[in-house]
């Protein structure tokens, strides 16, 4: 039996490789005799460059930055070749600017900044790179992408004059904006944004109103923050058109520029704006978790599989839009193989994915406060994982009995 592990992260528990690992551990202590192929996925958020890096042979550098509030934080990148031999880096602002980064002190959306994006990248042009992969899970930061902008070159000011470094609070003070010292070399770039989240930057479905709340955002601050993100992006816009029909701005800008208001462009509410910033800089929006099972090879692997198991930390009613766990389900699907479904917890709506999978499961056994589940992970997902396969063990003796 060809048993194929494509999990996502159990975000602050399980890395997707070590969710794989001790799956096929699990099966292979019931099934000696089966064949476990672990794949690292993830969707664009946390874990993105590992799973990458470990599909494709890549490399891992560590690099120090400036984290979400401020403080020096190390990240990791991964460099990796694309099918012409170009390197390409490979970031997550779930490393660089993430939730998990803010500590004890909770998240404070007013000072989150995403200026370590901007340090990152300025330190791989160092290196020669012109071609980056950005995913956008899993931010601490409601800077419009500000932040990065800031560290890039771009220079924000307030009806003062005062030079502002880019973070939420800087949102509510910006008076006017200036790209003329924007990194040259930004021009030769090529951005790709790895999201599924779809919503534009401002409004009812933008980054403030629907994801603020979990970065600190609260109901009395949204609506100021919000009208800010909108006056932030059309003074950005407008001042990234004048430099573009001045011809300062040229090369990947030029992509950028047409009648549509690029903040209403799907995907420019990611991480909190940094979406739009993104796409202000010629950016390409694509499925983190179609990008990541095009470059594993996912569809191809899961040819040869006759189970595939795949999970995440939550799955709820929220996962058939687009999340990692639908996506291999399809390709399971498309493959002929079983996909079972085996997540940290089950959430409202789970119903909805009885379709695409043969089985849905939590692997929490028990009453339990979510730290404790979360400490515990990895022997409830083995424990899991045991039980789903000796029943699927016996089922195959008695169908091969029959035969």
């Amino acid at each position: 039996m060809k048993v194929l592990l494509a999990f996502d992260s159990y975000k602050g528990s399980l890395a997707s490789w070590e969710a794989g690992s001790i799956a096929a551990q699990a099966i292979l202590s019931v099934m000696p005799n089966a064949s476990c192929e672990v794949v690292p996925m993830a969707d664009g958020g946390e874990g993105t460059v590992a799973a990458i890096v470990t599909a494709t042979g890549g490399t891992l550098e560590t690099i120090r930055i400036r984290g979400p509030l401020g403080e020096e934080s190390d990240a990791e990148i991964g460099l990796v070749r694309d099918e012409d031999g170009h390197y390409v880096a490979v970031l997550e602002v779930a490393g660089i600017c993430g939730l998990t980064m803010v500590g004890e002190s909770g998240p404070d959306p007013l000072k989150a900044s995403s200026y370590g994006v901007g340090e990152a990248i300025i330190h791989l042009l160092d290196k020669g790179i012109r071609r980056f992969v950005i995913g956008l899970g899993g931010s601490a930061t409601n800077d419009g992408g500000m932040g990065m902008l800031a560290a890039l070159g771009a220079e924000f000011c307030d009806s003062e004059g005062m030079l502002l470094t880019g973070s939420g609070g800087d949102l509510l003070r910006v008076a006017s904006l200036q790209l003329d010292r924007l990194d040259a070399r930004l021009m030769d770039c090529h951005f790709t944004i790895a999201t599924d989240v779809s919503n534009p930057l401002c409004g009812p479905q933008g980054a403030t109103m629907v994801y603020g709340r979990q970065k600190g955002v609260t109901n009395k601050m949204s609506v100021a923050l919000d009208e800010a993100m909108n006056r932030y992006a059309r003074m950005l816009e407008q001042e990234l058109n004048e430099q573009v029909s001045s011809q300062k701005l040229a090369g990947a800008f030029l992509t950028a520029v047409d009648k549509s208001s690029l903040q209403e462009r799907t995907g420019a509410g990611a991480a909190g704006g940094l979406g739009f910033a993104l796409i202000t800089l010629g950016g390409k929006v694509v499925s983190g978790a179609d990008w990541i099972i095009e470059k594993t090879q996912l569809a191809e692997r899961a040819e040869l599989a006759d189970w595939i198991i795949t999970g995440e930390g939550r799955s709820d009613q929220q996962t058939l839009y687009g999340k990692l766990p639908i996506k291999v389900a399809e390709a399971a699907k498309r493959a002929g193989a079983g996909c079972i479904l085996i997540s940290g917890s089950l959430g409202d709506g789970i119903q909805a994915l009885a379709p695409y999978f043969q089985g849905c499961f939590s692997i929490v056994n028990q009453p339990s406060e979510l730290e404790q589940c979360m400490e515990q992970a990895k022997p409830l997902l083995e424990q899991t994982v045991r039980e789903v396969f000796r029943l699927i063990h016996f089922m195959s003796e008695v169908q091969a009995d029959q035969r």
